[in-house]
């Protein structure tokens, strides 16, 4: 098993779920498919996907929703076969 991180790809705002009163898109032991929706990326008033970009199970966000991530940076892990 490989541990993968799924990263920002642009600077904005991250949220960890559709809107402010639904759950998380995953939570930590949850299975994700490639191509899958993690997290959002706000970035002038646009809502951007972050996706996995391989199957595994989810293992937890690393930022916390509504905080400030850059390029590059961790959003969450997941452990992944390939």
């Amino acid at each position: 098993m490989t541990i993968k991180t799924i990263e920002a790809i642009l600077p904005g705002v991250i949220y960890l779920s559709s809107s402010p009163d639904a759950p998380p898109f995953k939570n930590a032991g949850d299975k994700v498919a490639a191509g899958e929706t993690v997290a959002l990326v706000e970035v002038m008033k646009s809502f951007l996907p972050v996706e996995a970009d391989a199957e595994g199970t989810f293992l937890g966000y690393s930022v916390e929703s509504g905080s400030n991530v850059e390029p590059g940076e961790a959003v969450c892990r997941i452990e992944s076969a390939q």
